[in-house]
């Protein structure tokens, strides 16, 4: 059986790290096995548990997380159709004209297969360490997002805010297309009524299937209410692959796709070195295509 919804090789940082030699045998071991897409989380800084006030986060300054923008160059030079995206990019903590230079450069150097998941993140520490309030990282994403996109749609900007300025100014190279998907991650309410209101994609990460398909029908609802069409907004729904559990990952994502789902992201994370993530995304893609259920 065929079916139109795309898979996503999501690469597990943490496990795997910064190899050059691993991320290019993963990546391109994934395009093989038919996925359309790599995603890549990313967190610019761990902190140290063994600090004042704690830490109770799920890794460490220990933990390896390659910076997706070097990373997805060098990937776009060692694979052919893989699409490239950031899930999730933790954009109110890095500079907005920064990051829309970047993106423009790597949708150029990919040959537009480059799509920027967005997120406000969890993590106070970073925002402290990178200088940004950490408090207001929903209403400043917003404003990040309407900038980006006159950014790589404009040659010159003037743009009033009420944290950025940007006065007949513009950055180059731009996208050729003028434009680069932007995709949503979480699961709280107020992202779930931005994506129907300004995203191209929402990417709930481990949520069950009724809550799924709840926020997609509130997506869809304000969408419309916005004059946005719904049906051009992707839903990119993961499932959890680090169990050996085939039968039970496609049987979840059947569930996903009868929800909506567009793309379906495979977690591998807590595998034990590189050939097991590549034998477990090999594992999915041939039973979930040959119709498993």
């Amino acid at each position: 059986m065929t079916s139109p919804v795309k898979l996503t090789a999501f690469y597990a940082s943490s496990d795997l790290g910064s190899d050059p030699v691993v991320l290019r045998d993963y990546a391109q071991a994934a395009e093989a096995a038919g996925y359309a897409r790599l995603s890549m989380g990313e967190h610019v800084l761990g902190a140290d548990p063994d600090r004042a006030g704690g830490w109770e986060g799920p890794y460490t300054h220990e933990n390896e997380w390659p910076d997706p923008f070097p990373t997805f160059a060098y990937l776009a030079s060692v694979t052919e159709r893989l699409e490239l995206q950031t899930g999730v990019l933790i954009l109110p903590q890095r500079q907005t004209v920064l990051v829309a230079k970047q993106a423009a450069e790597l949708d150029i150097l990919s040959g537009g297969r480059f799509s920027l998941g967005i997120g406000t993140g969890w993590n106070a520490v970073e925002y402290e360490a990178l200088g940004e309030d950490f408090h207001n990282r929903g209403q400043r994403m917003e404003e990040q997002i309407a900038l980006m996109r006159a950014l790589w749609r404009n040659a010159n900007v003037s743009f009033e805010g009420r944290w950025h300025h940007v006065t007949k100014a513009g950055i180059n190279p731009r996208p050729p297309s003028g434009s680069i998907p932007i995709v949503m991650g979480g699961s709280h309410e107020r992202v779930i009524d931005r994506v129907g209101r300004i995203g191209d994609g929402w990417f709930p990460l481990r949520l069950d299937v009724d809550r799924v398909e709840q926020g997609m029908q509130r997506i869809r609802t304000i969408a419309t209410d916005a004059g946005r069409d719904p049906a051009a907004i992707e839903l990119q729904g993961s499932v959890m692959g680090g169990d050996g559990n085939v039968d039970g990952q496609v049987r979840f994502a059947r569930r996903l796709e009868g929800a909506g789902a567009t793309h379906l992201a495979l977690f591998t994370a807590g595998l034990e070195g590189p050939q097991q993530h590549i034998d477990a995304l090999r594992a999915f893609a041939e039973q979930y295509r040959a119709g498993g259920e």
